[in-house]
């Protein structure tokens, strides 16, 4: 019903950027919320990065001043804007939405994953 596509991983020198997209399609009446989160081997799945269909953000503290995340709601798509990038930033990021479909009811709903990979 609901699908997030995810773009925009690979490889990258450390000290590079990297901009990740995700739309949403399918039979949706709103998104509350839409995030990123990552997954490195070996390791949980973390929130990277999330707003609100308000526009209220928050970060993790690992990314604060390097990552921005950003949405077009007309679109139904959320941005993650990733500068300065570092070796630790290497994982398998996740889009996220919190989706309220057109009976009223909620859901949560997961990208399939882009790997990005950092060099030193």
């Amino acid at each position: 019903q609901v699908q997030l596509v995810e773009s925009g991983g690979g490889l990258v020198q450390a000290g590079g950027s990297l901009r990740l997209s995700c739309a949403a399609s399918g039979i949706i009446f709103s998104i509350n919320a839409m995030g990123w989160y990552r997954q490195a081997p070996g390791k949980q799945r973390d929130l990277v990065a999330g707003i609100t269909s308000s526009g209220s953000i928050n970060y993790a503290d690992s990314v604060k001043g390097r990552f921005t995340i950003s949405r077009d709601n007309a679109k139904n798509t959320v941005y993650l804007q990733m500068n300065s990038l570092k070796p630790d930033d290497t994982a398998v990021y996740y889009c996220y939405a919190h989706v309220v479909g057109v009976d009223w009811g909620q859901d949560d709903y997961w990208g399939q994953g882009t790997q990005v990979t950092v060099s030193s």
